[in-house]
């Protein structure tokens, strides 16, 4: 199934942590999420909202944007998260949360392909989410899969899948971070 489909099928909780997840492998473009860094776990209170059923989700939002808004990143991939964060619904809506996954599904595999140093052969990302993966670049092959295997976890809607899915997150802002590590020592 492709990623397009599986975001049409998912139900709110799957939506928002497919969302939720892209925005916080992203996060190390913001210039945070380093190891030892304290603003590391800016979005935990996002994902413990959505354990417990997406309570105080709109506060929580409130706090995370506002300890983020003073964040060094830059360039348009730093600007796709941004637009990531200033997007998600502070209140609980099917339909929103459905529009903002989709965006952030879009925004995440984006920066992913400017961050690649392999050349992705697709024309855009729309290709990709319809599941048309020839010629694709390994960091975008990776962030897909991630987008995937996390809209599968919840969609089994097992107890341990938004932790699982915690945990696919935090390895993709490792790897994102790595990335980013690479691209700026091959530029100094």
């Amino acid at each position: 199934m492709s990623l397009v489909e599986l975001i049409a099928k998912a139900d709110e909780r799957g939506l928002a942590t497919s969302g939720l997840g892209c925005l916080d492998r992203c996060v190390p473009l913001l210039g945070v999420g380093g190891p030892g860094d304290p603003e590391e776990d800016v979005l935990r209170p996002l994902w413990a909202s959505l354990a417990e059923d997406g309570a105080d989700w709109g506060a929580r939002l409130v706090a995370a944007r506002d300890a983020l808004s003073g964040a060094a990143g830059e360039g348009e991939a730093a600007e796709l998260v941004r637009r990531m964060l200033g997007a998600a619904p502070e209140r609980a809506v099917a339909e929103a949360w459905r529009e903002w996954a989709d965006a952030c599904s879009v925004a995440a595999l984006q920066v992913h392909r400017m961050l690649d140093v392999a050349e992705d052969r697709a024309t855009s990302v729309s290709a990709r989410r319809e599941g048309r993966t020839e010629g694709m670049s390994p960091l975008v092959a990776a962030e897909l899969r991630r987008q995937t295997q996390i809209l599968e976890l919840l969609a089994g809607g097992g107890a341990g899948g938004l932790r699982q899915a915690l945990v696919v997150s935090t390895e993709g802002r490792r790897v994102l971070r790595a990335a980013v590590s690479r691209r700026a020592r091959g530029r100094g």
